[in-house]
């Protein structure tokens, strides 16, 4: 049964991990419901695959539930647990890279039959997302992370583990990349994570860690 997440409001981050290791382990799903939609919209903007992205947010909520107690708040747990979902999905972009390479077509991402993509003439989000999937990594990153996710550029930096001064260099090379000016569309339209993707995400999650 999955926990309401108007039942603790306002709670810390910080108050929320302290309760989990204290014994409060289920819990841990509203840290899962907080970080859902910031960690597959990250997860699309290095994959750019709905099944892969979700896969890996599964395994980066896993990887931080069992380092939990090796948490050492050096940095907030949303940088923290940002950086475990951006080493998963390098990992797995490593693994399946002969898949690229391979490709009898090379472009065959770009094409891919997703439900984002045959809705492409109905749903402005297809559009958009298009528009900054075709920018490099390491622009389309920096972009999704600032201008979608409202992270700062301390936060940025941290999680990419560049210079701040970096960060708004590829955030204003990415803005100018781009065809047009997206504007407020993004935070409504781009990678958008719906309710009932949230509660699949964290009801696997939880029934693999034996809480649920």
């Amino acid at each position: 049964m999955s926990i309401p997440t108007d039942t603790i409001p306002n709670i810390s981050d910080q108050d929320l991990i302290a309760r989990i290791l204290a014994g409060e382990r289920r819990l841990f799903e509203l840290l899962i419901r907080k970080y859902n939609q910031r960690l597959y919209r990250i997860g699309m903007s290095v994959l750019k695959n709905e099944a892969e992205a979700e896969d890996a947010m599964q395994t980066a909520y896993i990887n931080a539930y069992e380092h939990l107690p090796r948490f050492e708040r050096r940095s907030s747990f949303g940088t923290w647990i940002t950086r475990i979902m951006l080493n998963q999905c390098f990992e797995q972009k490593r693994k399946n890279s002969y898949i690229l390479f391979n490709s009898e077509q090379p472009d065959n991402l770009m094409h891919m039959k997703t439900p984002a993509n045959e809705l492409a003439n109905k749903e402005l989000s297809s559009l958009l997302e298009n528009a900054i999937a075709k920018l490099p990594e390491k622009y389309r990153l920096v972009f999704v992370m600032r201008e979608i996710e409202d992270m700062s550029v301390r936060e940025t930096s941290a999680a990419l583990s560049i210079g701040e001064p970096n960060v708004k260099v590829r955030l204003n090379r990415a803005k100018t990349m781009l065809r047009e000016n997206l504007g407020s569309y993004m935070k409504d339209h781009v990678y958008s994570f719906h309710l009932t993707r949230c509660d699949r995400i964290a009801g696997h999650v939880m029934r693999r860690l034996g809480l649920a």
